[in-house]
Formats: C-alpha cells, sequence, structure tokens
C-alpha cells in the first residue's frame, strides 16, 4: 500500500509500505489516497492539488523573464548612439537607424 510521510503538515515523500512491518520515517505515515502528492498539504485530508507541470521551452520561459524587447532595444541604442559620440563609426545602416530613433524620441519626448 502507498503511505504518505507527513512533516508539519506537508507530504514529504511516498511510499510502499504493508502497514505492519517496523519503518522509521521523519515524520508521520498515513495512507496515501488519490489526493497525496510529494509536496502537497495534509490537514486531515490530503489537499488536492498537484503543481501544473511547466512544460514551456526554453524560449517561452526565457520571453516571460526577459525585459521587454523595447526595453533592451532602446539601451542597445542609447550605448550604440553614445560609442557614435566619441568618434566609433557604425556601419551605415546602424547609424540610420540610430539617426531615425533619435527623431523619434525628438517628436515624442518624455513628459
Amino acid at each position: 500500500m502507498k503511505y504518505a510521510i507527513v512533516k508539519d503538515s506537508l507530504v514529504t515523500n511516498i511510499v510502499e509500505w504493508d502497514g505492519e512491518s517496523e519503518y522509521t520515517v521523519d515524520g508521520e505515515l498515513i495512507q496515501a489516497d488519490e489526493n497525496a502528492w510529494i509536496g502537497g498539504e495534509y490537514n486531515g485530508s490530503f489537499v488536492a492539488t498537484p503543481p501544473t507541470p511547466d512544460n514551456g521551452t526554453y524560449v517561452e520561459k526565457r520571453q516571460a523573464e526577459y525585459p521587454p524587447i523595447g526595453d533592451q532595444l532602446d539601451a542597445l541604442l542609447k550605448h550604440l548612439n553614445y560609442r557614435r559620440t566619441q568618434g566609433d563609426e557604425l556601419v551605415q545602416q546602424l547609424d540610420d537607424v540610430i539617426a531615425e530613433w533619435l527623431s523619434v524620441k525628438s517628436r515624442h519626448p518624455k513628459s
């Protein structure tokens, strides 16, 4: 039979046990039902809310945590514009992008 090892109201493990032989655990052995899961809560009965597995791809996980792309691009363009003002030469296409970016910022200043 399956038993949950419960400590401080949390299921720390689920084990197979015959219910009779000597078996020492750090916590209390409680016969598990379909609602018992490792990490779950036990408050006289098992709380049936197992966590949803995170099946997202690494791309989805990263996108959720990266700063917004506009902020990333703004930081890069600020740095490249600074380098340009310090005398670094940029490829023409990038120089054109920075000129347009500065023009937009000029037309729509922060209030």
